[in-house]
Parts: C-alpha cells; sequence; structure tokens
C-alpha cells in the first residue's frame, strides 16, 4: 500500500481543480427565458367630433366654414369633396370639431358683400388643379363664353391691375380688402383702370380668346395662395 506524501496530496488536489474548474468552465446552461413583451392594448378608434349640416339654397362651402369657424380645407378631406364638385341643395356636411348645428345664412347676393358671385355664366372648360399641359396646372377656371360678352366683378374692391400680364393676358385684379383677390384673364378689352373701387356686378373687362378658345379665365386667391372658385361660388 502506497501511503501518500504531502506532496503528492499537492499534486492530487491541483489534478482536482483543473479538472473541476475546466467542468465549470464547459458547462453549458440553459438561457433564462426572454419574455415575450405584452402587445399594447388596442382601443377601438374614437370618432371624430363634429356635426352634419344639411346644405340649403344659396349656401356654398365658403360661408358654411365661416359660420362654424372652422378651416375650409378641414372640410374638404372630412367629406373627400372633390375639385370639380359644387355643393348640392339638401346634401349632408360633416363639419368636424363642431359642437352643434349652426344656421348658415344664405344671404342673396345684393345684401351679402362678402358673397362672389359669377364673373361670367357659361360652360367650364377646365377646373382647377386641372393639368393643362406637362408644366402647367390650372390655378382657377376657365369658362367659355362669347367673344366680347362682359366679365363681372365678383365682389366689391380695388382694383390693383389692369393691364396686359404675360400668360394671362389682358387682366384685371381686385383687392377685396380682407385677404381675398379675384383675377380675370385672357380679356379682349379692360373696362376698368388700376385704383378704381369696383361693386360687385360692375363690368370690368370683355372676353377674350386664347389658343383658338373664347373663354375667361377666373381666379380667387387668399393671399398668394390659390383656392377652388367653386368653393366661393354660389
Amino acid at each position: 500500500m502506497v501511503v501518500p506524501t504531502s506532496k503528492n496530496l499537492k499534486n492530487l488536489f491541483f489534478v482536482f481543480f483543473l479538472v473541476f474548474s475546466a467542468g465549470c468552465a464547459t458547462t453549458e446552461y440553459s438561457p433564462m427565458p426572454t419574455p415575450i413583451p405584452e402587445s399594447p392594448a388596442t382601443h377601438p378608434a374614437v370618432p371624430k367630433q363634429g356635426v352634419y349640416h344639411k346644405v340649403l339654397a344659396g349656401q356654398t362651402l365658403w360661408q358654411i366654414a365661416e359660420t362654424y369657424g372652422v378651416n375650409i380645407q378641414d372640410i374638404i378631406d372630412s367629406n373627400n369633396i372633390p375639385n370639380g364638385t359644387t355643393l348640392e341643395v339638401g346634401q349632408l356636411l360633416f363639419i368636424p370639431g363642431a359642437t352643434r348645428v349652426r344656421d348658415v345664412s344664405a344671404h342673396t347676393v345684393d345684401n351679402n358683400k362678402s358673397a362672389f358671385i359669377w364673373p361670367i355664366r357659361g360652360k367650364i372648360i377646365a377646373y382647377f388643379d386641372d393639368r393643362l399641359s406637362a408644366n402647367a396646372v390650372n390655378h382657377g377656371l376657365d369658362i367659355r363664353a362669347q367673344a366680347g360678352a362682359q366679365v363681372h366683378a365678383a365682389r366689391e374692391g380695388t382694383v390693383v391691375l389692369a393691364d396686359y400680364m404675360a400668360g394671362y393676358g389682358g387682366t384685371v385684379m381686385i383687392d377685396h380688402g380682407d385677404g381675398f383677390i379675384s383675377v380675370y384673364a385672357h380679356n379682349a378689352k379692360i373696362l376698368v383702370k388700376s385704383g378704381e373701387h369696383v361693386y360687385k356686378g360692375d363690368a370690368i373687362a370683355q372676353v377674350g380668346s386664347m389658343a383658338g378658345h373664347t373663354f375667361e379665365h377666373f381666379e380667387i386667391r387668399h393671399g398668394s395662395q390659390a383656392t377652388n372658385p367653386l368653393y366661393y361660388l354660389p
């Protein structure tokens, strides 16, 4: 029988330590399970607050927006109103943000100075935002009319331009004093002068032609931004 010496005991202890350490180093542990994140709570869509307004004869989109104190574009977006669409009597419009139905006065054009009228009557041959060519978009309405027919001021204001303008021909621009400017273009003859005060319905020009077509080009601008005239016309 071999009696282990103190030296042998030290060697055995060292070997045991190496084996134990190696075993610990190579031991594989099952990773901690990754917690599954909770899915966010789904809430039902909250309907927009608002009311439905029934359109009456003579009311315009602009008058309705002004009465309810909402942005005209918000009404357009909420009701998916296309560019070439005019309001119809009895049509229901959703007014976002409104808390009650209001009375929109459909004033006659003679009594309501802020309302616009048509500068001339005729078939619309090009609508707002229509693409006229690869590089040109219509910023108003093109209204077919007879050559020489009178063009009328759509609203009271001061003439700020009565002259030829590149791309527009004979042009009249009227500043209505509240941020709105109306534009009348492609006229054969201009009947007013810059600085002159005109009233709604006054004759300001005579219809001309462009590229073989006889029509009146009409715009309504709010500040520097061209807007769809159909939203303001009865």
